[in-house]
């Protein structure tokens, strides 16, 4: 039976689903194809995954937040385990347009539980966000956190949908898991993220923002990793026998922080981009944004503990790759 992976054309959902295929699996892949960034490089990464994983793999344009057209598009389709990476992503455009925030994030999220509820799904892993700290002090940052002040919309959607997955594993006992993701980044990434802006603009000789002076700091994620903890939870669903779970839970329904534990700066990021690029940045120093954070840092031990989730690729590895990755899509 199919796996559904949801946010399908996004930066993990692509790779989800090639991993997935590359073991055998068959992937039935979902995604409104919107232009928050660029719908060709979405298309092309459809393009990559239907190239990989031929009659094994099917692709649907579907919106989930739209509870009628997810229906009708999955009506006959068969799957036993879902992949919800699917979102409005990025803090700062929360602040500009929060309402597709509420749409995706809170409606589109309710609509995947539902479904799963209806279908008897046997396990839905999740995509939330190490945002989801906010303003929190304390370093790392644990799953058994508070995380009551949230500092952006964004956000405040991820706890929400957690809250919801909560309740779903309390009244249904739908089994779920819930990844908040640190900084992900590696070929095919996202066009909004520092990475791609920073890469784009050294090797055009733009100036490149470095915002709070560059006293920021971030636990940064290879794709590969990222991905192997993803398929790590899909096997392996939370058991239903009143036990607490990873995050709190005595239901069905385990949190974790998916990261490489290592809060780098931002100074040695953009170091390293122009190392791989071979030429210097530009810096325009700007102050801190709006909904942003000084600094992550992920907490791991309970992925590794209940997954065996061990990172493998430093930012000195992945920060290479996608710089080649990066030039030989745009050919520069």
């Amino acid at each position: 039976m199919a796996i559904l992976v949801t946010g399908a054309a996004g930066f993990i959902g692509m790779h989800v689903s090639l991993r997935l295929l590359a073991r055998g699996e068959c992937v039935i892949g979902i995604d409104n194809l919107n232009d928050y960034y660029s719908v060709q490089l979405k298309q092309d990464r459809i393009a990559a995954v239907e190239a990989a994983g031929g009659d094994r793999y099917r692709f649907l344009r579907c919106d989930f937040a739209d509870h009628a057209a997810l229906d009708a598009a999955l009506a006959g389709e068969d799957f036993d385990r879902i992949v919800h990476l699917g979102a409005q992503a990025g803090v700062r455009y929360s602040i500009e347009n929060p309402r597709a925030y509420a749409q995706s994030n809170l409606v589109g999220h309710l609509n995947m539980l539902e479904l799963a509820r209806r279908r008897g799904t046997a396990h839905m892993v999740y995509a939330s966000s190490s945002s989801v700290y906010g303003g929190n002090d304390a370093l790392p940052f644990r799953v058994e956190d508070r995380v009551d002040h949230p500092l952006s919309l964004y956000a405040a959607t991820k706890k929400a949908d957690e809250l919801m997955s909560e309740t779903y594993a309390h009244l249904y006992r739908l089994p779920q898991t819930g990844l908040r993701f640190f900084t992900v980044y590696g070929p095919w990434g996202r066009p909004d993220m520092a990475l791609w802006l920073f890469t784009d603009a050294i090797l055009a000789g733009r100036p490149i923002s470095v915002f709070n002076g560059g006293e920021m700091r971030r636990d940064f994620t290879y794709i590969d990793d990222i991905v192997t903890g993803v398929v790590a939870a899909l096997d392996r669903a939370p058991t239903d026998d009143g036990s607490e779970k990873a995050g709190g839970s005595h239901g069905p329904h385990a949190l974790y922080n998916i990261g490489n534990h290592r809060s780098e700066e931002l100074t040695r990021l953009i170091a390293l981009i122009e190392q791989a690029c071979g030429r210097e940045a530009i810096r325009e120093m700007k102050p801190m944004q709006p909904g942003d954070v000084r600094e992550t840092f992920a907490e791991i031990g309970a992925i590794e503990r209940d997954l065996g989730f061990h990172p493998t690729t430093s930012i000195d590895e992945g920060v290479p790759c996608f710089v080649t990755w990066y030039r030989d899509y745009h050919g520069v």
